[in-house]
């Protein structure tokens, strides 16, 4: 299983980027998937997830209102839809998702670069 998130870049404060999270290896339709960012010198935090049937999403405080996860099944891909980036959105935007559905999650991608700059 392979997790590959891509969109990353340089943006400037109050711009807008989408991420992408293609999945290979195994179709994630029923699972739970969701985005996690690390900035430099901190720890991992979530940032968003949506449920197995898309119906349902959870965001971080911090994001609320700016970001937005969806899922396309068909492609096996989830992304995150950002607006109104800020400078302290800079990290590297990781996907992740479960071995299995309800469980924690286990799989994880290598993460793509977001720097926003003022």
């Amino acid at each position: 299983v392979q997790l590959q998130a891509s969109g990353g870049g340089l943006v400037q404060a109050g711009g807008s980027m989408r991420l992408s999270c293609a999945a290979s290896g195994r179709k994630f339709s029923s699972y739970s998937m969701g985005w996690f960012r690390q900035a430099p010198g901190k720890e991992r935090e979530f940032v968003a997830d949506i449920d197995g049937s898309g119906g349902n999403t959870y965001y971080a405080d911090s994001v609320k209102g700016r970001f937005t996860i969806s899922r396309d099944d068909a492609k096996n891909t989830v992304y995150l839809q950002m607006n109104s980036l800020k400078p302290e959105d800079t990290a590297v935007y990781s996907c992740a998702a479960p071995r299995v559905p309800g469980s924690g999650y286990f799989y994880w991608g290598q993460g793509t670069l977001v720097t926003v700059s003022s």
